[in-house]
């Protein structure tokens, strides 16, 4: 490989949330990286600091032009220049939306379990988070869309807003066309807008590849807004870099206002350049990524299986997250996760937060050197096996 993702970065001590535990634990929890940002990237954002001035800044041609390019390369999507406006975060965003697109105590479906921050940007702005509980297959390991619950929540009223997690966070499911397409005509038939979060959109494992939604009919291009972002896959979230693309123009010219009124449409002095550089020359790091992060997460599938029967890693197509399913233990997913911590410093996210059937599964980020894996392994181990 061209670039060393087996280093290990000290970092302790560098204000990372991730990584502000006790000594001696191992945090494999939030989704950020524990792998350098691509020396391209970095070349890129020296450039910028080394030129010394860090006043307020416009959005380039070439911002567009690197998303559009990106998409149309990557994801066979032609998003048009107009469409797409820039934002500080996809939360920040997602949170304008709930409150620009919906009025006070109407409803957001989400399907769940799903993103846990998702229920604080539809609670803290006073909407009620409506679910639509996704259905555990036992046979496959898989999630699957309860269909009638779906129609019947989208149908309610007082329901304004479907917040989709595509590709799934945390299960790591890609939805397919098939199931996409029907979710937009179910929305468009009961006149729901889609916000469909993408943030995890390119980390895909190698051979695969996500569907925008906007790209899965006419209808969900339409009824729409998308948020996607470098940010988890060039492993550059504290530069505060997203965008939105709606094609609809009404639509898009709701969100750009409410964006703007929100002050979160605005750069700030590393942000066009972490974007624009990161789809622009990050592709060929980002390939390496996919193929380590691939290999660790079939690393710890062999393990559990192999060591820890009792636990089921469930299939992940995308993202470097893994939900591992602990129901056999006959304990709540917080209180198990607080065992482990306790016990060995093994950090893992409690599924209880997700909603759904969360409290049955622990979510594990295996974004991080191969040698941390395997320690998380052997703690893992030691703690329930």
């Amino acid at each position: 490989m061209k670039y060393n993702f087996d280093e290990i970065i000290e970092r302790r001590g560098t204000n990372s949330y991730k990584w502000n535990v006790a000594e001696g634990e191992l945090p494999m929890w939030v989704a950020d990286m524990d792998f350098k940002t691509a020396p391209e990237i970095r070349a890129a954002l020296q450039k910028r600091l080394d030129h010394g001035i860090f006043g307020y800044e416009d959005i380039p041609d070439e911002w567009y032009s690197a998303y559009q390019s990106w998409w149309e390369r990557r994801h066979h999507f032609k998003i048009e220049k107009d469409w797409l406006v820039f934002c500080t975060g996809v939360i920040p965003a997602i949170s304008t939306m709930v409150r620009k697109l919906s009025t006070p105590a109407e409803k957001v479906v989400v399907q769940t379990p799903v993103y846990n921050i998702f229920f604080n940007s539809i609670v803290n702005n006073g909407r009620q988070p409506y679910e639509n509980r996704l259905i555990y297959d036992e046979k496959t390991g898989r999630y699957k869309v309860d269909w009638e619950d779906l129609e019947k929540k989208l149908a309610d009223p007082q329901t304004s807003l479907f917040l989709l997690c595509n590709p799934h966070n945390p299960s790591g499911e890609i939805w397919t066309k098939e199931a996409l397409s029907k979710i937009g005509a179910l929305c468009k038939k009961y006149g729901v807008t889609v916000i469909s979060d993408e943030i995890h959109c390119d980390i895909t494992d190698p051979g695969t590849e996500y569907v925008p939604f906007a790209s899965a009919s006419e209808v969900c291009k339409e009824i729409s807004v998308s948020c996607i972002a470098p940010t988890k896959c060039f492993n550059i979230a504290g530069t505060h870099t997203a965008a939105v693309f709606a094609a609809d123009p009404f639509l898009r010219h709701k969100v750009w206002r409410g964006l703007n009124t929100d002050e979160v449409a605005e750069p700030n002095s590393f942000a066009m350049t972490a974007a624009i550089s990161a789809f622009n020359e990050g592709e060929e790091w980002l390939e390496e990524l996919r193929k380590y992060v691939a290999e660790n997460k079939k690393t710890v599938r062999e393990f559990i299986m192999k060591e820890i029967p009792k636990v089921k890693v469930m299939p992940s197509d995308a993202t470097y997250l893994l939900w591992l399913n602990i129901g056999e233990y006959g304990k709540p997913s917080n209180e198990l996760a607080k065992e482990i911590r306790e016990k060995t410093g093994l950090y893992l996210s409690a599924g209880d937060i997700f909603g759904g059937d969360g409290e049955n599964f622990l979510r594990m980020n295996t974004a991080c050197p191969r040698a941390f894996i395997e320690d998380g392994l052997e703690r893992l181990k030691k703690a329930l096996g």
